[in-house]
């Protein structure tokens, strides 16, 4: 008989295993209030749902194969996987509990049915409770000191989501009718943050399936570099694209008047202005964390 018992009791015991609890029940309560009464209507909703849904299956999975200990079986890096996606789950929750109330949360009580606006006052307040909950275990799993964890434990690690992330953000806005294909310039700035996004999902990728070591070359260096490169790339997107969309000779300095709110393409071209400099300064600190981390893992 294997020594060991079948089930893994620190699945639930341990400050990870009672955060996983919290996300499945607040998780749980999210999708159960919109499904009973607040319910959600066009692209905004659906994404909220579909995060909510998504983010609570993957727990129930997650949780389910570690306290079964299925998931040593797993052919992954089961640490980089879940840090991984809490911190994924993080943002898409705190995403969707800014969007939820913006698009669906209207004050017109007492003349409209205000049950249904106080299910959507609590299905919003749940979300964002679990996004605690998500963000507490990113916290107590995140590299500390003289603490040999997976790369995607790390501030460079986790760095990678968080730019992978804000690189969907900046593609939902170029198909929001961002008007991108008028220039060669801003076609050259797609390219850039299509390369970018395919490179750090790679990264992720391997890291998380645990084929790192199969390279050739050390993987930390190509990691750098690529930032290095991901950060000259941006830099020019950050000067190219506000020039093409916002100057008089390209483009538009001010809002147009009478532009529909929510189809025009200047919002959508300023939503990509401002988190192209926000990814920017994240691939900056990614280069940052980077080169620290190599300085460590050195004798």
């Amino acid at each position: 008989l294997g020594s060991g018992p079948y089930l893994n009791v620190n699945a639930i015991a341990s400050p990870v295993g009672v955060a996983r609890l919290w996300q499945i029940i607040f998780g749980c309560v999210t999708v159960s209030l919109v499904a009973h009464q607040a319910g959600f209507s066009a692209a905004y909703g659906t994404f909220c749902m579909f995060v909510w849904c998504f983010c609570f299956a993957m727990t129930i999975c997650i949780f389910t194969l570690e306290f079964t200990r299925l998931h040593t079986y797993l052919r992954i890096s089961w640490d980089n996987f879940t840090i991984s996606f809490a911190m994924l789950a993080s943002l898409m929750y705190v995403t969707a509990s800014v969007v939820y109330p913006v698009y669906l949360l209207q004050n017109d009580c007492p003349y409209n049915n205000c049950e249904v606006r106080n299910y959507r006052i609590a299905v919003t307040i749940s979300s964002c409770l679990a996004f605690f909950a998500y963000a507490a275990e990113v916290f107590l799993t995140r590299a500390k000191p003289g603490q040999m964890v997976g790369y995607m434990a790390t501030a460079s690690g986790l760095l990678k989501i968080v730019e992978a992330f804000v690189a969907c953000i900046i593609f939902g806005a170029l198909v929001n009718g961002s008007q991108y294909n008028r220039h060669i310039a801003t076609q050259y700035c797609v390219v850039v943050y299509s390369l970018c996004f395919a490179l750090t999902v790679i990264v992720v990728c391997m890291t998380v399936s645990g084929k790192t070591a199969s390279l050739k070359c050390p993987f930390d260096r190509l990691v750098v570099i690529y930032t290095f490169l991901a950060v000259l790339l941006y830099t020019s997107t950050a000067v190219i694209w506000p020039v093409f969309c916002f100057d008089k000779k390209y483009g538009s300095p001010s809002r147009p008047y009478g532009c529909q709110r929510g189809k025009c393409p200047w919002d959508s071209e300023l939503v990509v202005a401002i988190f192209t400099y926000i990814n920017l300064l994240l691939y900056i600190a990614d280069l940052v964390y980077s080169q620290r981390i190599r300085f460590i893992s050195q004798p």
